[in-house]
């Protein structure tokens, strides 16, 4: 396995937890692991809070960058085909 293959798969392995361990995070029905960071304390209006919606830009970025790795490891594996 080539070394741009095996860097970008690690990548992938690493924004792969990230991103599920963000999705956890988030504020289910009846609360969620968000309300120890602070996502409890949203205010009356009925609007989110500003933890839940820096929470939700966060998991956003994440997931592009898992995107764009997957991408990046699709086109490397179409470049290189004996880096398997």
């Amino acid at each position: 396995m080539s070394w741009p293959v095996l860097t970008v798969s690690i990548v992938v392995v690493v924004l792969s937890v990230i991103l599920a361990l963000m999705i956890l995070l988030h504020k289910g029905r009846g609360g969620g692991l968000s309300d120890l960071f602070g996502g409890g304390m949203s205010t009356s209006l009925g609007g989110t809070s500003i933890a839940e919606r820096n929470l939700d830009r966060i998991t956003t970025i994440i997931g592009v960058l898992w995107v764009l790795a997957i991408i990046g490891l699709l086109l490397l594996y179409r470049y290189y085909p004996n880096a398997v």
